[in-house]
C-alpha cells in the first residue's frame, strides 16, 4: 500500500467528521488502494464511546465508514478512469446519493475493522460501490451505495440559497 493515504493526497485540509485529516475530533479514516488494484482498503478500531449494545459497535458508526470509504473509493477510481494521480487538478468530488448497508453479524468492540471497497460497473457520474465491513476475519456488514460526481462549491452555493 502507499504511504499516504488517499485523503492525505487529496483532501489534506479536509475537516469530514469521518476522513477529514484536520478535523480535530474526527475519526480520521484513511483510503488506500489494496495491491489487488481493485479494492479501496482502509482499517479503523472502534473507540469505547461508539458502542451500540454492550461491547458491540454502534451501527450508526458503521454506516459512517462504509459512507466515508465508499466515497473516496468511487474518487480514487475516477482518478484512475481518467489516467489521473488521485490530488491532480482539477480535483474530483463525489457526494453520497443512496446509502445502503446491511448488517450480517454483530461487530464485535476492540477488533480492528477492515473495509475493502470497490466500483461495481463502470465508472460515471453516477457509480455504484460495493464495501465489504470485516471485524478480523468475519464479514459483519454490507454497503451498497450510490456516489455522484459534483461540483461541490455549487452544492455548497445552492445548500446556502446563493444559486446565480
Amino acid at each position: 500500500m502507499e504511504t499516504s493515504s488517499l485523503q492525505e493526497v487529496v483532501a489534506p485540509e479536509g475537516i469530514c467528521y469521518g476522513c477529514g485529516t484536520k478535523n480535530p475530533h474526527g475519526l480520521h479514516i484513511q483510503s488506500y488502494w489494496d495491491e489487488d488494484g481493485i479494492h479501496v482498503v482502509a482499517r479503523h478500531t472502534p473507540d469505547a464511546r461508539y458502542s451500540g449494545w454492550p461491547e458491540l459497535v454502534y451501527g450508526g458508526l458503521i454506516a459512517m465508514l462504509v459512507d466515508c470509504h465508499s466515497n473516496w473509493t468511487a474518487m480514487a477510481y475516477h482518478y484512475r478512469a481518467e489516467g489521473r494521480s488521485p490530488g491532480s487538478s482539477p480535483a474530483i468530488e463525489c457526494v453520497t446519493g443512496s446509502l445502503g448497508v446491511k448488517f450480517i453479524k454483530p461487530t464485535p468492540m476492540g477488533v480492528p475493522l477492515t473495509l475493502r471497497a470497490r466500483v461495481e460497473g463502470e465508472v460515471g457520474r453516477k457509480s455504484r460501490v460495493l464495501c465489504e465491513v470485516f471485524a478480523g476475519e468475519t464479514l459483519t456488514a454490507v454497503g451498497d451505495s450510490i456516489f455522484v460526481r459534483v461540483d461541490t462549491a455549487q452544492l455548497k452555493a445552492a445548500a446556502h440559497g446563493r444559486e446565480g
